[in-house]
């Protein structure tokens, strides 16, 4: 990969994936080095692990999260002889305790104060938070004494951190009547003021290819955002989309999702020769004629489930949620629980199951189907 200006335009070869997604992981990429370039250089093996182990956003992750223990080392304690997180000493590190850590979550990450530029935020982070970064030292320090430069392996002292156990009943998604309310929303806009209908009528083939693809195939965010029209194979009946991991997926089109497509491009749609070439491929676009960002996705969805939710666009559900939607129709319509998973693409089993286990007033519905006595039998 090459740059041929200032721009960030490269010619990209040897690789099938679009040039969208390429940029993305580059971006990553650079950022995962300027985090790793902070660091001390005797971590170099430590970051080469990372890069051949982890999902790049994992490894960025880990990255961000060792970089605020160094910081942490260095700015509010004692345990390192340090004035800058590249220059701590391995020494220093290797006589860092369990204690240590175990004090640093439950103390100081628990509650502290980050400098922005004209004011200072609080930060508190719950147990989910809490253990993600406890995973990220665990990698680290296992891996320090795997290769021998700690004596011992202190992650066996950490404390553990209880994470609540998910429950079927937390799940928010939309009932069946909800979803066609929404999909009759996007058709007519009448929940609409007369400004938002203005809006509305710009972007309405878009809004309802966006909103048809993540209630029938439970995309994530990042799924949809990246999709291209050279993604899109009509003849075949069937689009690629590109998981986790960079895994690529063919993804089978029904009928309903390819002519709302179809519709959107065809009606809606600027043509790519409009376009700049950065977007020119970009399925979704913004009304600046730009790919749609994964925050202005995320707004978007949040403003139609909120009005067919009846409250606050703060409180509309997200395009996660409406993941969970198309977990659980497609579940209460037959589907297994093993081809929903391999339909979304869950990791585990477990996760498909509690879309299975959730059902709306299924305590109502046992409770009103035993009866003790005859004459409730009867009155029935």
């Amino acid at each position: 990969m090459s740059s041929t200006n200032n721009n960030q335009n490269f010619t990209y070869g040897k690789s099938n994936k679009p040039q969208n997604l390429l940029l993305q992981e580059h971006k990553f990429i650079q950022h995962c080095k300027s985090i790793e370039n902070q660091l001390p250089e005797y971590l170099e093996d430590f970051f080469l692990y990372l890069k051949s182990s982890v999902a790049l956003t994992t490894r960025q992750a880990y990255l961000e999260d060792v970089l605020f223990f160094f910081r942490y080392l260095v700015e509010h304690t004692k345990l390192v002889h340090a004035s800058l997180v590249s220059e701590i000493p391995l020494s220093d590190l290797q006589a860092i305790t369990a204690k240590d850590i175990n004090r640093y979550l439950g103390d100081y990450c628990t509650h502290y104060v980050v400098d922005e530029e004209s004011s200072q935020k609080i930060v508190e982070n719950q147990n989910r938070s809490l253990s993600r970064k406890k995973s990220s030292l665990s990698v680290l320090f296992k891996f320090l004494f795997r290769e021998g430069l700690m004596e011992k392996n202190i992650t066996d002292g950490f404390n553990p951190i209880k994470l609540p156990k998910p429950q079927p009943d937390a799940i928010k998604r939309l009932e069946i009547e909800e979803i066609e309310e929404l999909l009759q929303l996007v058709d007519t806009g009448h929940l609409f003021t007369k400004k938002e209908k203005s809006f509305w009528e710009k972007t309405k083939f878009r809004d309802k290819a966006i909103i048809m693809l993540f209630i029938t195939y439970g995309l994530r965010i990042s799924e949809l955002q990246q999709l291209n029209l050279s993604s899109f194979n009509f003849r075949r009946m069937e689009f690629k989309i590109y998981r986790k991991r960079g895994k690529e997926v063919e993804m089978p089109l029904n009928h309903t999702t390819k002519t709302v497509i179809d519709e959107y491009i065809q009606l809606e749609r600027p043509k790519s020769m409009e376009l700049e070439p950065e977007h020119s491929d970009a399925l979704f676009l913004s009304l600046q004629k730009k790919r749609m960002t994964v925050r202005s996705i995320r707004n978007l969805i949040k403003k139609y489930t909120a009005l067919v939710l009846k409250t606050d666009v703060k409180k509309g559900y997200s395009p996660h949620k409406l993941r969970a939607t198309a977990a659980t129709t497609l579940i209460a319509r037959g589907f297994s629980v093993y081809d929903v998973q391999n339909l979304l693409d869950h990791d585990n089993i477990t996760t498909t199951q509690l879309y299975a286990a959730h059902r709306k007033n299924v305590k109502k519905e046992i409770i009103s189907n035993f009866e003790w006595t005859e004459e409730s039998d009867e009155s029935d």
